[in-house]
């Protein structure tokens, strides 16, 4: 018998050679097939660039190009990596950090599956019997009609009298939404005002813009008369008239009043996509009620009058998730056998990822990153697929240390159907299980991407990086703590699970918020905090912005940079925008050209007249400090702080935000790196780093080491450490155990998750917490620091 391997057998390595996207300089590396290996090092040294740019681009991009080219023109086009060499790659599955889509209409059940199979199950065995799944949908409106058709029949036309109806879940006061809004009117005009005075105050009214035309030239009331008196007739024309054409000078345009124009414009949009004025004019404008016929269920009288077993589809959606998994367990009916086994395997993975606590009405949108990251991993626990390869980007973040070690069996267990798993982490706990190990560094930025160290856990503890001189760092608990300087008082807080908690949050300290995932933390943080304490929150939510925005951009920066340079060449600072008058003419101040392709992916290159440079060529001759504005936008965070602390570059408005900036630990970002290149925990710094500027008393941080290498978490304690000695009280929702270690009070919620947390369980210092042992994350932080 041959011993010769079969050569098909000899493909076991995923090979990267020359690999130079972002920052990585000409990266070669082999990663095994069928094994777990994690990436590691500091953020920005290059590992999304090489395990997402490079590898999981080019595996999507090669899989895409399967298709057809109709097919490939609805894809996202995705350009190839800049990369020699990229053999042996498998199907990438990418579980991302991303948020899952804010769509109102979105929940954790629609998003999964979960409620499609729910409305089926209904509609077979729900009494009394009222129609199809869709009778059960809250995003499908009741519908009816008649009318005569027109129809070729026999070589003639005939017409015939047709009905239709189609019978939807949807609830048709609240549409679905599962609340309904009211229009505070206050807020949009100064009725003392008429409008030629400039009575309405809301964002893009202004005096002399379309918005405000409209209404002055309608002539169904006196641009001239304050608003307060007006008649009821042209007020209910000023706020509720129907759509009209109307003629405005020589144009024809259509009138529409006030309310129903806003409820269009504004209100039809989720929250979270809006721009930051508007979403503030909103919160101040609008007040969402429950819907009252309803209930908030978003669903129709006739969808919540079917049963089974007592429970209609709203009670079902609104059950913890655990509890709705016994419930479909517990129903026996052979015509619907194969559906309650599916719909019960997909809640029971629910509850083995660890999200057992949610429920399925829980809208999609208000998920943290972790959460929904765990969220999509569901559909692939069940799955037959193998041999592919799956991507995960930090799959512990949101996680207590109590079930970091359920995500590792859960990554082994996809390893061993026989998978390659790829994991992008700084959690010690899951670097301790891969078979093969990627170190990338030495630092961030320009300094890092590089391979460091390639092999087993046991190589890097031995090696001589960053990473492996850290593998092993324990904190250890502080030998005396703050005394506290007040507190913030928070009375019956119930919100989502909290059991009526009355807590006092020490002001003037470091106080730390821990407990599971899903223990309550955050309700107790975002739900019960008075608006009115001065509080600065810093959460997870994405930057919004486009590809030209940049650090420089975000922190307001660019406004005094722009104004030296101005005054110091006699110039207008407008010229010293790309967005502006500078921008080079060809690529409109992107530096890059985007050729669109028709069908095929669009190709961006590098603009030929101006190098990528996005100005004109006369504006680069403006210098300040001997550097041109191309030249310091390319500047790394603090290399600018150095070149605008001294000299006649000197610039004490732009060195603020830049020590800031560098405070928070980016200090290697280049000042015009687009922010969509940035990793999830630069973007919450760079978050931080703007909001220190506010005024604020209380600065509370959501998670602030997401995305933090083990090397950077002593810099972050030293910034929380400075700005609680600057007379500020902060308050951290963690889960890392360094930072538990550090705090000056600890207030853990708990015992477990869901209907089983929300509730107080310790309050009190870190070394009692530790000496206690009485709470999970007693035992953790115990067994950490050693104890």
């Amino acid at each position: 018998m041959s011993t010769v391997p079969h050569a098909a057998d000899s493909h076991d390595l995923i090979r990267v050679i020359g690999a130079r996207e972002n920052n990585l300089k000409d990266v070669s590396v082999d990663i095994p097939k069928r094994r777990l290996t994690v990436f590691t090092g500091v953020s920005g040294s290059g590992k999304s660039s090489l395990v997402f740019g490079t590898i999981a681009a080019e595996s999507q991009r090669m899989i895409n190009e399967t298709y057809s080219a109709f097919l490939q023109g609805f894809m996202p086009s995705v350009g190839r990596p800049d990369v020699d060499v990229l053999s042996g790659i498998t199907t990438a599955i990418i579980v991302d950090q991303e948020r899952m889509g804010s769509n109102s209409r979105s929940t954790v059940g629609t998003a999964t599956d979960a409620t499609p199979m729910l409305r089926i199950l209904f509609s077979r065995l729900g009494q009394p019997h009222i129609g199809s799944p869709q009778a059960f949908a809250f995003n499908v409106p009741s519908v009816s009609g008649a009318g005569a058709v027109t129809i070729q029949k026999e070589g003639r036309t005939v017409k015939e009298r047709r009905e239709f109806s189609v019978t939807g879940g949807m609830c048709p006061r609240c549409e679905g939404m599962g609340k309904v809004n009211d229009l505070d009117l206050t807020q949009l005009f100064d009725d003392s005002k008429s409008l030629n005075e400039g009575a309405l105050t809301i964002p893009g009214y202004t005096a002399d813009g379309w918005g405000v035309k409209i209404f002055t030239g309608s002539g169904f009331f006196s641009p001239d008369k304050p608003i307060r008196e007006f008649t009821e007739k042209e007020m209910t024309a000023f706020l509720y008239k129907d759509p009209v054409k109307v003629k405005i000078g020589d144009i024809n345009m259509t009138y529409e009043g006030l309310i129903p124009k806003l409820r269009k414009s504004m209100l039809s949009k989720d929250r979270e996509a809006m721009q930051p004025h508007i979403r503030a004019f909103v919160d101040r404008a609008v007040t969402f009620t429950t819907c009252p016929d309803c209930q908030g269920t978003r669903l129709n009288e006739g969808a919540r009058s079917s049963k089974i077993a007592g429970i209609n589809i709203a009670d079902a959606c609104a059950m913890q998730i655990s509890d709705l998994a016994e419930w479909v367990r517990g129903l026996d009916d052979p015509s619907v056998a194969p559906l309650l086994e599916t719909l019960g395997g997909a809640l029971d993975s629910f509850v083995e990822i660890g999200l057992g606590y949610l429920t399925l009405d829980r809208p999609a949108g208000t998920l943290s990153g972790g959460e929904a990251q765990r969220t999509k991993m569901i559909r692939h626990l069940g799955s037959s697929l193998t041999d592919v390869t799956y991507i995960f980007d930090e799959p512990t973040i949101g996680l207590h240390p109590h079930d970091i070690a359920r995500m590792n069996t859960l990554l082994l267990r996809l390893r061993d159907k026989g998978n390659t798993v790829v994991v992008v982490e700084h959690k010690p706990e899951t670097i301790a299980i891969a078979d093969h190990v990627v170190d990338m560094g030495p630092r961030a930025g320009s300094a890092g991407g590089e391979i460091c160290f390639t092999g087993t856990v046991e190589g890097l503890r031995a090696s001589d990086t960053l990473t492996g001189h850290h593998l092993d760092d324990r904190a250890h608990l502080k030998e005396s703590v703050r005394k506290s300087t007040g507190a913030l008082a928070i009375r019956g807080a119930s919100t989502h699970n909290l059991k009526n908690v009355d807590v006092d949050i020490p002001l003037g300290i470091l106080t730390v918020i821990t407990g599971v995932a899903g223990s309550g933390k955050s309700s107790l943080i975002h739900g019960s905090i008075p608006r009115d304490a001065g509080v600065v929150t810093v959460d997870q939510g994405a930057i919004r912005g486009s590809r030209r925005s940049n650090p420089a951009t975000y922190t307001g920066l660019l406004e005094p940079i722009r104004k030296a340079f101005a005054k110091a060449n006699g110039v207008k600072p407008a010229l010293f925008s790309a967005n502006s008058e500078g921008a080079c003419p060809t690529c409109n101040g992107a530096g890059v050209i985007y050729t669109d392709l028709g069908m095929m992916a669009s190709v961006a290159s590098t603009c030929e007249v101006c190098g990528g440079k996005r100005f004109l060529a006369e504006v680069l001759d403006f210098t300040l400090g001997g550097k041109n504005i191309a030249e310091v936008l390319a500047m790394p965070i603090a290399e600018a702080a150095a070149f605008f602390a001294e000299g006649e570059a000197r610039t004490p408005a732009a060195l603020k935000i830049l020590d800031r900036l560098v405070d928070v630990g980016i200090g290697y970002i280049s000042l015009g790196q687009p922010l969509t290149t940035l990793s999830g925990g630069e973007r919450q710094r760079l978050k931080l780093a703007v909001q220190m500027a506010e005024d604020g008393d209380v600065y509370v941080l959501d998670e602030p080491t997401t995305g933090l290498h083990l090397a950077d978490v002593q810099a972050l304690l030293g910034l929380l450490d400075r700005l609680v000695e600057s007379g500020k009280s902060v308050i951290v929702t963690e889960h890392h155990q360094a930072v538990m270690a550090h705090a000056d009070w600890i207030i853990d919620v708990g015992p477990g998750a869901g209907h089983d947390g929300g509730s107080i369980v310790f309050e009190g210092t870190p070394a009692d917490l530790v000496a206690a042992r009485s709470t999970l994350t007693g035992e953790h932080l115990a067994a950490y620091v050693g104890a």
